[in-house]
């Protein structure tokens, strides 16, 4: 079933989500409506509370994106053991619809989680899957990737992102 996305400044979306202590049933039909919604947003990634969930799973899929190692993946109580090197992104986000920014990642991460088969994963992720994996990462830690951007760069981006958000409405006829 596909899930309404939060749009900032949602509360939750700056809220840490809790730790999944038992995989049932329930996890495993949010994990389907996570990656259903993803789909449907044509988004890369999503983090559950980005849906109104305050629990540790996120989703990523980057089979369709062009020039990218291709990975599906479900991450549970996502751990992010240790980054390497640096690299600029240039990052959208489903919560922040039509907003692009530039964002500082590490080029490689060694992560930990456990999958929906309730088996514990290890992978070190490089280039634009890293990317996806900071950025949901974050999200589970209640931060978007606005508090990645500094001064300036940051009023600029809020208020970009402002007003897109009243030109939306304007477009589809609310006030």
């Amino acid at each position: 079933m596909r899930r309404k996305v939060l749009i900032y400044p949602a509360k939750i979306l700056k809220e840490k989500t809790k730790e999944v202590k038992e995989i049932n049933g329930k996890i495993v039909e949010l994990i389907r409506d996570m990656y259903e919604t993803m789909e449907e947003e044509e988004g890369v990634g999503l983090a559950c509370n980005q849906i109104g969930v305050p629990l540790s799973i996120m989703v990523m899929d980057t089979t369709k994106r062009e020039n990218s190692p291709s990975l599906r993946l479900t991450l549970i109580n996502p751990k992010l053991v240790e980054g390497r090197g640096e690299l600029l992104s240039k990052e959208g986000c489903l919560s922040f619809p039509g907003l692009s920014v530039e964002v500082k990642r590490f080029e490689e991460v060694f992560v930990k989680g456990i999958n929906e088969e309730g088996k514990e994963v290890e992978l070190e992720l490089k280039g634009f899957p890293a990317v996806v994996f900071q950025h949901e990462y974050d999200h589970l830690n209640g931060i978007t990737f606005i508090d990645r951007l500094e001064g300036i760069r940051r009023r600029i981006a809020l208020e970009r992102f402002r007003k897109l958000k009243v030109k939306g409405k304007k477009g589809r006829g609310d006030s």
